[in-house]
């Protein structure tokens, strides 16, 4: 914003919207560990670091891998997983990371929770250590893109129903790997993908059991398609993965994945990450809504000083005072043990939707301004669809949460 001279009819030329405001009006993050504190500080610096090209990279559909794996170089992939070879995150540094590039960019917190949240969780909890001696600390570095391939075009919520299989060759001992996936993030990205598949070998003990293969993407019969006309994450490239034929070695299985179970201790795992990148959403919604409140003048005088929008922010700011509630008593139980899955499941489902609201009042209070891609808002709501959407629709967690308190299974 240089050289600008008012003129009648414009008195400004935009409305400085984007910057941290440190909302936490219960302080609930304001006992932080130091060590947690400089994590999140690294996330901060990050986000602004390249904040304007996710920006146009947003705006262009276009995914700049350099700035993705930047976050490896910043050692943010831990996503708090507890591993000797990797920096030990606490719960609470983990999901600070996850909430604050989440504000910053819709985008790198998904390639967050894919690289770390679902990738390198997989290899760190089932992979063998041949397996994690190779790809573990590269992938933590970002050096290589990692993806984690399990819904297909035909199973999503009903994942478990997957169909891509893995069969023997029993001339060569490999595997060989048939079947589809879809919306894989980093699955074109030339690096490696988790595949998991169900086993078809009649003398193999885990015939019929779906497990989890480590595929290298230039693998002849790989083919990863950027998914493209994406209103949301704009980005990241998700991929459409065909799997014809792929032979991969008798040891690219992990031999820690011996059932569907594994695959969902990952998503419940990931499903915390959820809550607190929806925190970040909303938290830079509700922001901007504030910041545009006090800067915006209309009928001479700025719109803070109106009843009806002095009431919709207190209305923002009670739900994401609750989504913080969430995230940081989330944190606690996690550190001590405690927390179980269908908690991480009423947290997810809880942001997410409040998320949503948030964004939308958002939107709707920056008025033609609040379609600006450079005010954020816009940007923030489309990226909200998605995160509501993946590891668990709103449904799925009801039905695991509905199960969970009332004993009694109502999923078909």
């Amino acid at each position: 914003m240089t050289d600008f001279q008012p003129r009648p009819g414009q008195r400004v030329e935009g409305y400085d919207v984007t910057r941290r405001r440190g909302t936490d009006y219960y302080a609930v993050f304001g006992d932080i560990p130091a060590a947690d504190r400089e994590v999140w500080e690294r996330a901060q610096a990050y986000v602004d670091e390249v904040g304007t090209r996710m920006q146009d990279a947003w705006d262009t559909g276009e995914y700049p891998l350099d700035i993705a794996m930047r976050g490896g170089a910043l050692d943010l992939f831990n996503d708090g997983i507890v591993h000797p070879a990797l920096t030990r995150f606490s719960p609470l540094a983990a999901g600070l990371v996850n909430m604050e590039i989440s504000r910053g960019d819709g985008s790198l917190g998904t390639v967050l929770a894919v690289q770390g949240g679902l990738a390198l969780r997989t290899l760190a909890l089932f992979g063998s250590d041949e397996q994690q001696a190779r790809w573990l600390v590269p992938i933590a570095r970002g050096e290589v893109a990692a993806s984690f391939a399990l819904t297909e075009p035909d199973h999503g919520s009903d994942s478990v129903s997957l169909e891509t299989v893995a069969r023997r060759d029993s001339s060569t001992g490999e595997w060989v790997i048939d079947g589809a996936k879809k919306w894989i993030g980093n699955g074109a990205s030339g690096g490696i993908t988790f595949v998991w598949a169900r086993v078809e070998a009649d003398d193999d003990e885990f015939h019929g059991a779906v497990r989890c293969f480590l595929v290298e993407q230039d693998a002849p019969g790989y083919t990863g398609t950027v998914i493209t006309g994406k209103a949301s994450l704009r980005g990241i490239h998700q991929a459409h993965i065909a799997l014809d034929g792929v032979r991969v070695a008798s040891d690219a299985v992990l031999p820690g994945t011996k059932s569907f179970k594994d695959a969902s201790t990952v998503l419940y795992s990931t499903r915390s990450g959820v809550a607190w990148s929806a925190l970040g959403h909303a938290t830079a919604c509700y922001e901007a809504a504030l910041s545009y409140s006090q800067q915006r003048i209309q009928f001479g005088k700025p719109l803070a000083k109106f009843q009806m929008v002095q009431e919709r922010l207190a209305n923002m700011l009670e739900e994401l005072t609750a989504m913080q509630l969430y995230c940081r008593w989330m944190a606690d139980l996690e550190e001590r043990g405690e927390l179980r899955p269908t908690q991480a499941s009423l947290a997810k489902y809880h942001n997410t939707r409040a998320a949503r609201r948030i964004a939308s009042t958002a939107r709707d209070m920056l008025g033609g301004n609040g379609i600006l891609l450079e005010n954020g808002v816009m940007q923030h709501l489309a990226d909200i669809e998605a995160i509501h959407t993946y590891e668990g629709t709103e449904s799925v967690q009801a039905l695991l949460i509905g199960r969970d308190i009332t004993g009694m299974s109502a999923f078909a």
